[in-house]
């Protein structure tokens, strides 16, 4: 698809929470979504050839394979290229950081985002709705991400999906509110 000046490509992975759509500008990985996922691949447009044996592509799947197999892949292994605005791509900078099998909260993210931009406070929501628009899920690991209150709240994917995830990370969910 020709976004005016670049062309995306598509390949798909079947993991064990379901199908994942991968986008790539030819280079990098621009996002990783689970089918029927809310934003699915909103900003990329819908017609995108299917190009299976891209660089990318093969790194991304071995990477996923990984993962899914309870290793911890470093997501440093990967070139990604997430579309957003510069407040989005530093709030995905943070989710970067957060190591696997551990969880922080929207509003410890949106105190790091208050330090980074030099202000007092930041809301918890701003943070949240960047955290809700990360392309590159799994990879980038919004599913790391709770409410103050201790709920799992706010996964595109569903909570059904965050929840197998954080359980494959080695997480008990059952230590947190859930209304799956």
């Amino acid at each position: 698809m020709q976004n005016r000046e670049k062309t995306y490509y598509k390949t798909y992975y079947t993991s064990p929470i379901g199908e994942l759509l991968l986008v790539s500008n030819g280079q990098n990985l621009c996002g990783v979504w689970l089918k029927g996922q809310k934003y699915y691949a909103s900003k990329l447009g819908e017609t995108m050839p299917l190009h299976n044996d891209l660089k990318i592509f093969k790194d991304t799947k071995r990477w996923l394979d990984s993962y899914f197999n309870g290793q911890k892949p470093d997501i440093k292994m990967l070139r990604l290229d997430p579309h957003g605005s510069d407040f989005q791509k530093e709030v995905w900078n943070l989710l970067c950081k957060i190591p696997y099998g551990q969880l922080t909260t929207y509003k410890t993210l949106a105190q790091k985002m208050a330090e980074k931009m030099n202000k007092k406070t930041m809301s918890a929501q701003a943070v949240g709705s960047a955290v809700g628009h990360n392309p590159i899920s799994i990879i980038v690991p919004c599913h790391r991400v709770i409410a103050t209150n201790g709920s799992l709240t706010g996964y595109a994917g569903g909570l059904k999906t965050k929840a197998k995830l954080l359980e494959l990370e080695g997480i008990e969910i059952s230590n947190y509110k859930c209304r799956l």
